[in-house]
């Protein structure tokens, strides 16, 4: 299926603070290393959750309902057979090697692999099948947009899907339509306005697919440590994927037809379908149809005000939509920057393989070297000044420069493996699915729209100062949302809170 976005995706922890014993609407959940959620969310039709082990309460008071506690000396290890959703067993493996120590994370991750190697190659090949068809460059190039505008449409309207059926049936059903989508693509009296249809309906169902295996994961794998390390390797997996994968689209439009390379892609969704079928266990959904809950449509929209109506989830959704909204200018302006400055044919490839180049080496060392407290202390420091490089581009930087600052810049995208965790802890499990089908359908969207405003600002201004100009604005927009992200921190209020009490109960004496 399609990437999950270099959250950024894609795309992408600080002292913990004491337990709550206030009461919450969700059950106690295993102690976690970072500050975890503000004030959860709740769907009124909503089942309530499956009660889980109790944690043992800690010492310290004024800690806000649903705050983890302090984390364990040990990563929390694979959920085992017998285990229930989100209560992994302790084992002794630490870092990325206790999460493909899951045997169903590694069935999760070879079916993201195939799935996405071959909706890259499927991409390239559709394209020149398309150019070959009309001669239009516009054409050509409309492909690729198709690509991520109705990711907004399928995340948004289709979101409850995620939460309303099974998981493994929903990912499996996806899969099964995207390969049925492209099958009809091989079919030579299917005309160009078909092609660009299925095109947008595998993009439709791209954002349920993805955030529906978001939300697996957290059954999979628990809402810790593991969770976030997974979610790490299939952004790190989405991000090489964008290398390796027009690379071997390239070879193989070299030896096929592009109709011969898209059935590659029928292949992989197949795979990637029997892989998610047989390799992960069936377990029910987060939410089930009560009365009252209306349509599909209905829930998906009443979701998403759910979900965006709660300041906290929303400043963290945020956090994940703006900087990646920015940082793509330079990738999107990459051609004609390369000739402003008078490289030569091959800067082209080292300036789009740049940013990914670097997301990928600060995702592997933040996710391997850093303690979960760690990650979390540097969510917010790292996001506010991810965009800095890309002020180099002010000085009309040439090709060596111009590289450094857009690894760094993609170094940059470290921060959201911290805050992975942050907006997992903020939600509430039966609308988790939803907030994570609309966290991508935004991702994605923005980015196109990022690049879209990239070239509109390019007519009128030099490319240089267009990403310098990105990197300006877009970490004035990010220092806003640090800040606001501060004030809604759980662990601040509680000890904004607990002073205000200590004053209170000093003057009444």
């Amino acid at each position: 299926m399609p990437t999950d976005s270099p959250a950024p995706a894609d795309s992408p922890r600080t002292p913990s603070a004491p337990a709550a014993q206030a009461p919450a609407p969700f059950p106690e959940r295993a102690p976690l290393p970072d500050p975890g959620p503000g004030p959860t969310l709740r769907d009124p039709g909503a089942p309530a959750a499956v009660a889980r082990p109790p944690v043992p309460p800690q010492p310290q008071p004024h800690a806000p309902a649903l705050l983890p506690a302090p984390a364990p000396a040990a990563a929390p290890g694979p959920a085992g057979p017998d285990s229930g959703p989100g209560t992994p067993a302790p084992v002794t493996r630490r870092g990325y090697r206790a999460v493909f120590a899951v045997a169903e994370f590694r069935a999760v991750f070879a079916a993201h692999l195939l799935s996405l190697l071959g909706v890259v190659v499927s991409e390239l090949a559709l394209t020149v099948l398309v150019y070959d068809l009309t001669g239009s460059p516009l054409l050509s190039a409309l492909t690729f947009a198709l690509g991520l505008l109705p990711y907004i449409v399928g995340g948004t309207l289709l979101a409850g899907v995620a939460d309303r059926y099974p998981a493994r049936r929903v990912l499996v059903v996806c899969d099964l339509l995207c390969a049925v989508c492209v099958a009809v693509m091989l079919v030579p009296a299917t005309p160009v306005a078909g092609l660009l249809a299925l095109r947008c309906l595998v993009a439709a169902i791209a954002p349920v697919f993805t955030g529906t295996r978001m939300a697996a994961l957290t059954d999979i794998l628990g809402e810790g440590d593991l969770y976030v390390l997974g979610r790490s390797l299939l952004r790190i997996v989405s991000q090489s994927a964008m290398l390796i994968g027009f690379g071997a689209g390239g070879l193989l439009l070299t030896v096929l037809s592009p109709r011969g390379a898209i059935t590659v892609t029928v292949a992989t969704f197949l795979c990637s379908a029997a892989l998610l079928r047989f390799g992960t266990r069936d377990r029910p959904a987060r939410a089930t149809r009560g009365d009252g809950r209306g349509t599909l449509l209905a829930e998906s929209l009443s979701g998403a005000r759910l979900i965006l109506g709660d300041r906290r989830v929303r400043a963290l959704m945020l956090l994940f939509w703006v900087p990646p909204t920015f940082v793509v200018a330079p990738e999107a302006l990459a051609a004609p920057y390369a000739d402003a400055i008078g490289a030569p044919p091959a800067a082209l490839g080292l300036l789009l393989c740049a940013m990914a180049v670097g997301h990928i080496g600060a995702e592997l060392f933040v996710g391997s070297a850093l303690s979960p407290r760690n990650r979390s202390r540097i969510v917010l420091p790292v996001a506010a000044a991810g965009l800095l490089p890309l002020l180099v581009y002010a000085v009309r930087p040439g090709l060596p420069l111009a590289l450094a600052a857009l690894a760094l810049a993609g170094a940059g995208a470290a921060y959201v493996i911290g805050l992975d965790q942050w907006f997992v802890d903020a939600v509430p499990r039966e609308l988790r699915g939803r907030a994570m089908t609309l966290l991508t359908a935004g991702l994605m969207t923005v980015q196109g729209l990022g690049m879209a405003l990239a070239g509109l600002a390019a007519e009128f201004f030099p490319v240089h100062q267009v990403v310098a100009g990105s990197g300006i604005v877009g970490t004035v927009c990010t220092l806003l949302l640090v800040a606001e992200a501060r004030r809604t921190d759980p662990r601040r209020r509680s000890c904004t809170e607990g002073r205000d009490g200590a004053d209170r109960h000093v003057t009444s004496r």
